[in-house]
């Protein structure tokens, strides 16, 4: 098991239930292959760098969770396909 953080900027467009949705599934994903998440914020909408598919703002969420490399590789691949997430960006933790 290793340390990751999740950060992902889902899609102004979609609403609050759908973003919650969303967030959930993704912890969801974690726990049920045997991950566990130790903390999840919100950072809320920002303005981006750069438009990303004809947005200029976004709404951040990071993760903090414990999961085999290999689920690591499926729940990034999970991520990609999520048509509300627009960036994403999965890191190993070294404490």
């Amino acid at each position: 098991m290793r340390d990751y953080e999740l950060v992902v900027v889902v899609s102004p467009e979609a609403g609050e239930e759908q973003t919650t949705e969303t967030v959930e599934r993704i912890s969801r994903f974690i726990t049920e292959q045997g991950g566990s998440v130790s903390n999840q914020e919100q950072w809320g909408v920002r303005r981006l760098a750069y438009p990303i598919q004809k947005f200029h703002e976004g709404n951040y969420f990071i993760t903090e969770f414990t999961l085999d490399p290999a689920q690591a590789v499926e729940l990034e691949a999970s991520v990609q396909a999520s048509q509300e997430i627009l960036r994403h960006l999965l890191v190993k933790r070294d404490d």
